[in-house]
Parts: structure tokens; C-alpha cells; sequence
């Protein structure tokens, strides 16, 4: 019987801009092994963009703790504009059993995740009242 993963595969990461925002679609395997590059695309799309950072979770096959401490650090950094989609069955599993989905922002899709309101845009009080 084979593991349910292999360390160390390449994972793959496409970004793309939206607008003023970026979308981070990762594929493969998450792990202590690779899980460098999305780290430093975070840290780049941070940097570059002034709207959401959303990450498209729906192709991840596998991810550890090593990933949920990245987007941990990624919440940490970019705030609310770190915003998670459309997590894969396996990842879903994952949140929930952690809890992740109450501490950071997780939408059933990439096109949700880009069209939610900032929390404070959402907060903000009608013209006259």
C-alpha cells in the first residue's frame, strides 16, 4: 500500500492578477518538503497588490501542519486580504478538524472570495445614518 502522499514532489503554483487583486491556485501535495514557494508567493503578492490575496485550495491533495503554520504567518501579514477558496475535500477535512475556517476567511469559491467586501468596507455606516 502506498502512502496517502509523497514529500518532497513538486507542488504547482500559478498566480494571476485580478484587478487589484492576486490569485494564488496551488496543486499537488503541501508539506515541510515544498512548501517554500507559496510561501514566498504570499509574501510577494503582499508586497505587489493593495486588494485580496486569494488562495485557490480546490487542487491541493495533501496538506500539514507545516502548511497551516504558512497560512497562519499569511493571516498575520496580510490581514483580511488573505482570503482561502474553494478548499479540496482533503483540506476541507483539515480546517475542520483544527478550526482553522473560524480564524481565517474561507470562501466556497474563487469568484466569492473576490467579490466579499473588506470587513471594514462591510462595517462602514450608510450615508446618513
Amino acid at each position: 500500500m502506498q502512502p496517502p502522499y509523497s514529500a518532497g514532489q513538486a507542488i504547482g503554483l500559478v498566480k494571476r492578477q485580478v484587478g487589484d487583486a492576486m490569485v494564488v491556485a496551488v496543486s499537488g501535495d503541501l508539506d515541510v518538503e515544498n512548501i517554500a514557494p507559496l510561501g514566498t508567493a504570499l509574501a510577494e503578492a503582499g508586497e505587489k497588490v493593495t486588494g485580496p490575496v486569494v488562495v485557490d485550495l480546490s487542487r491541493v491533495d495533501f496538506a500539514d501542519s507545516t502548511t497551516v503554520n504558512l497560512l497562519l504567518q499569511a493571516h498575520g501579514s496580510l490581514g483580511p486580504r488573505l482570503r482561502l477558496a474553494q478548499p479540496s475535500a482533503f483540506v476541507q477535512r483539515l480546517f475542520a478538524v483544527i478550526g482553522l475556517e473560524q480564524a481565517l476567511s474561507v470562501y466556497g469559491t474563487v469568484e466569492d472570495a473576490l467579490a466579499a467586501a473588506e470587513p471594514s468596507e462591510a462595517l462602514a455606516p450608510d450615508g446618513g445614518e
